[in-house]
């Protein structure tokens, strides 16, 4: 258990880790790139760490230090791994890892623990049996543990009916290059989550993918062609960020955070700009970004968080000081990682006594004045830090299992107290 204190400061400086999606993303190019990349200010968490081991079983060399990763790839061609890979609760590893699989020499399965067991992977499936690959659900079908055969994509065209998570097109479009010819996947009318679809695209393109084409509904992947080994900067975490500005909007105070790139291909940069709107004084000076709190605007308002989903439990529990009734929707999808976050975040509203409804799409939050309590995580790292920023304004927030933040952010803690030394 750990208890938030309120804060004593007015304002703080924050550093921010290496970018979740980007790290992960420029893991698998670099494990599969001819040659050695370097992976400059990459994140070191939990999630990161599982995703490392099992490249290192599919036969990549990894070395971590303090300040980088060195990865020495495979030129695109996997070993057969001597034991199931492991990847806990890290739904982009398993849904990255189901696709590169597809490349390995043999069978390869892949597991996690009882949530992950819970999270789809069905529609994926469903586009590499589409391309050859043989594929086996061996507990439920649609979800963990799931087997693959490695062989050779096909190429062509390949469709998703429907799209709950953009790790689906991530992943295929990760594993394309290697295909016998061009791969097409088409995306469905409503696509959530797009940011992280270009920002997958770039890290295919920074490791020497050519001739990558993004039109509307549509990605095409020139093949067969490889990765190149690179050096990469990994940009700051935006979602992190997203927790210091937070505090300073719901805490009428001042946030700066280093090692901010303004132009990130994170979709969650966007939430400056929301901020913004509601009232916030936003300032991006190089590479830092400052957040000063006033009064946020009242009233009912709706926002689509279909392009910064992780960014909802952040904006729910900035809605909970805000005066008026905020709906949040375009994310139905939310139900379906680290915690069904739409009823984590319903559930914990009305403890710290703010009003908040489930929606097929979302929640609506009715603004209050919030109150400690006993927080539940879930075992959600976002729930758990966003609750924690909560406790600043109201003090007397206790939060359970807080390690859970170490699956993004392990110095979350250390930098939280900032605000309260």
């Amino acid at each position: 258990m750990k208890e938030v204190k309120k804060a004593g400061k007015r304002a703080a400086t924050f550093r921010l880790p290496g970018s979740k999606s980007h790290t992960q993303r420029t893991l698998v190019a670099a494990a599969l790139a001819e040659g050695e990349s370097r992976l400059r200010n990459p994140l070191l968490s939990e999630d990161t760490e599982l995703l490392m081991g099992a490249l290192r079983n599919l036969g990549a060399e990894i070395e971590v230090s303090p300040e980088d990763v060195v990865v020495r790839g495979t030129g695109g061609r996997w070993k057969q791994p001597d034991r199931p890979l492991f990847v806990g609760n890290n739904g982009t590893a398993l849904r990255f890892l189901a696709a590169v699989a597809a490349l390995s020499e043999g069978t390869v399965v892949l597991d996690g623990t009882d949530r992950l067991r819970e999270r789809p992977v069905g529609p994926l499936l469903g586009m590499l049996r589409s391309q050859g690959i043989a594929t086996r659900c061996t507990r439920e079908e649609g979800y963990p543990p799931v087997e693959i055969d490695g062989g050779t994509l096909r190429g062509g065209t390949v469709s998703l009916d429907r799209m709950d998570s953009s790790q689906y097109v991530s992943a295929m479009l990760l594993a394309a290059p290697y295909a016998r010819r061009d791969l097409e996947v088409v995306l469905p009318g409503r696509t959530v989550s797009l940011p992280y679809i270009d920002m997958t695209l770039e890290t295919m393109e920074r490791f020497g993918i050519k001739g990558i084409r993004r039109e509307k509904g549509r990605c095409l992947v020139p093949a067969p062609q490889g990765y190149g080994g690179r050096e990469v900067l990994i940009d700051g975490d935006a979602s992190s960020a997203s927790y210091f500005f937070l505090a300073a909007a719901v805490g009428n105070g001042r946030a700066v955070v280093e090692n901010w790139n303004p132009r990130t291909a994170q979709g969650d940069r966007a939430f400056l700009a929301l901020l913004a709107a509601l009232g916030c004084l936003v300032e991006e000076e190089g590479d830092r970004a400052v957040v000063t709190g006033g009064d946020l605007k009242a009233g009912d308002l709706s926002f689509d968080m279909g392009a910064m989903p992780d960014l909802v439990p952040t904006l729910a529990v900035l809605s909970a000081f805000r005066k008026g009734r905020t709906e949040i929707g375009n994310v139905a999808h939310l139900r379906i990682k680290e915690s069904n976050r739409i009823l984590a975040l319903v559930n914990e509203l009305g403890k710290i006594g703010v009003a908040a409804e489930e929606r097929p799409d979302g929640l609506v939050v009715h603004g209050g004045t919030p109150r400690g309590a006993e927080i539940e995580t879930y075992g959600d790292h976002r729930i758990a830090m966003s609750f924690a920023v909560a406790g600043l304004v109201t003090g007397g927030m206790r939060i359970r299992n807080p390690g859970c933040v170490g699956k993004s952010f392990p110095r979350f803690w250390q930098e939280l107290e900032k605000w309260t030394q």
